[in-house]
């Protein structure tokens, strides 16, 4: 069983490389979807976790995030400063958010089919149903086998987890929010060993027309956090982490300048 794991592994085609951020790994790849679809086709499960500087300072704070950062299969480099952060290392990184992962992973996978059924997860009620009406329009290829808002009571929660281990999905996008989504999907994980669990943050929202994402030339120059904050002032406290996470990158990079030099 072991080997026949590991020989399917060697067959992956396209395997990120990795590097770390503040102690935390970060995935690179030309085509992370693809090396998904590819783990998908190959009955390989992963973890995808979607790092920017906010969730690296949380993960500093709190031994079980990054303990569930590092055992993901795939981390991929969502927020600017930890762009920026590899390309002061000398790395050709450009920013993955997950929104756009999932939506070329959904892409890819409507061609599979009911080889591949998929599950929304999360959001406030009624959320996670309209995301998944628009990708059943958008892709009529998916086979979408159910959706479920986020705020379950705990019996609720055990018939739901019986519903996922019944319907054995092999895409389950969960929007809890961080750090709550990734503590969830560590529990669970074993309910669909080869699924592909992703934590999508706000992405139902967007999805559903709850919310907007920031305008493209916002995007492209990597200041979708501001449109977020515009849209959600609340948030200014979690900001707060970008001015920690900035002046650690600092220091570690001018720790790394002197190891070299």
């Amino acid at each position: 069983m072991g080997e026949s794991v590991a020989v399917r592994k060697l067959m992956l085609s396209n395997v990120p490389r990795e590097f770390s951020v503040l102690g935390l790994p970060v995935h690179l790849s030309d085509d992370c979807s693809g090396w998904l679809l590819e783990r998908l086709q190959q009955g390989l499960g992963a973890h995808v976790v979607t790092l920017n500087a906010e969730m690296t300072v949380q993960a500093s704070e709190n031994p079980a995030l990054g303990s569930a950062i590092r055992q993901a299969e795939l981390v991929v480099p969502d927020g600017a400063g930890v762009v920026l952060y590899l390309q002061l290392l000398g790395q050709k990184v450009r920013r993955c958010p997950g929104i756009e992962l999932c939506e070329s992973l959904l892409h890819k996978v409507g061609q599979l089919g009911e080889a591949c059924p998929i599950f929304f997860y999360g959001g406030a009620p009624g959320v996670a149903e309209k995301a998944a009406q628009l990708w059943a329009q958008q892709v009529p290829g998916l086979k979408i086998v159910g959706a479920q808002h986020g705020f379950l009571q705990p019996a609720q929660q055990q018939e739901f987890c019986q519903t996922l281990k019944q319907l054995q999905p092999r895409v389950i996008l969960v929007g809890l929010g961080v750090p709550r989504q990734e503590f969830w999907i560590v529990q669970h994980r074993h309910l669909c060993p080869q699924a592909i669990w992703i934590g999508v943050g706000g992405s139902f929202d967007i999805w559903a027309g709850v919310k907007t994402r920031a305008p493209g030339w916002l995007r492209n120059n990597n200041l979708e956090w501001l449109y977020r904050l515009y849209q959600e002032p609340w948030r200014w406290r979690r900001m707060l982490a970008l001015p920690v996470f900035a002046w650690r990158a600092f220091l570690a990079l001018s720790f790394h300048r002197k190891a070299v030099s």
